[in-house]
């Protein structure tokens, strides 16, 4: 008996990975060759990829396809109809599996609804990207990026409220984590 739980409506291929205690809902096809974490929540409607890798605790919104190529660390959050791209220059008529380009999602970065994330682009751990932003490049840890394209805005705690920085310093109004910006790269001290 598995010891995680997919809905009946969900397809599972042959040859997938899924750890202890995820949650797979309605209408969902889960690819062969992927590999999903612990605990993890998979929406209504999401497709995983072959070859695919999620982290454990990775909370999938509904209508989310995660294409081969897409990695996501622990802990992350894909917002409700987000979009990933794994091909930059796609013609229905040219074939090009071989071009894939991979997509890092790493540690704590949460991605708001109908977000773009294109292909061949890192977000960075804890960075949180606005609903409906178009990434086309990377990302830094603890960003707050928004806009098309999307454009680094501010900094976020761990927690996921905003941190402003004096003289290279934040601290957490909500949660008093500590940070240290040196030459625009952000590093929690706790």
């Amino acid at each position: 008996m598995a010891d995680y739980y997919a809905h009946e409506s969900s397809y599972l291929d042959e040859d997938i990975q899924v750890g202890k205690g995820t949650k797979i809902w309605h209408f969902c096809h889960i690819m062969s060759g992927c590999s999903i974490g612990e605990n993890c929540t998979i929406g209504q409607n999401v497709v995983v990829s072959p070859d695919v890798v999620l982290g454990n605790r990775v909370k999938i919104q509904n209508n989310v396809s995660v294409y081969s190529g897409v990695i996501c660390e622990d802990d992350v959050f894909l917002g409700p109809s987000m979009v990933f791209t794994n091909v930059i220059n796609p013609r229905a008529f040219i074939e090009r599996k071989t071009e894939f380009r991979p997509t890092l999602v790493k540690k704590g970065a949460s991605i708001g609804a109908n977000a773009t994330v294109v292909c061949g682009t890192a977000i960075g751990q804890y960075a949180f990207i606005g609903a409906g932003a178009v990434v086309t490049s990377d990302i830094p840890d603890y960003a707050l990026a928004y806009g098309n394209p999307a454009r680094v805005g501010g900094y976020v705690c761990k927690c996921g409220e905003k941190i402003a920085f004096i003289n290279n310093k934040a601290q957490c109004l909500a949660c008093h984590l500590k940070y240290t910006m040196i030459n625009q790269e952000v590093k929690c001290e706790d």
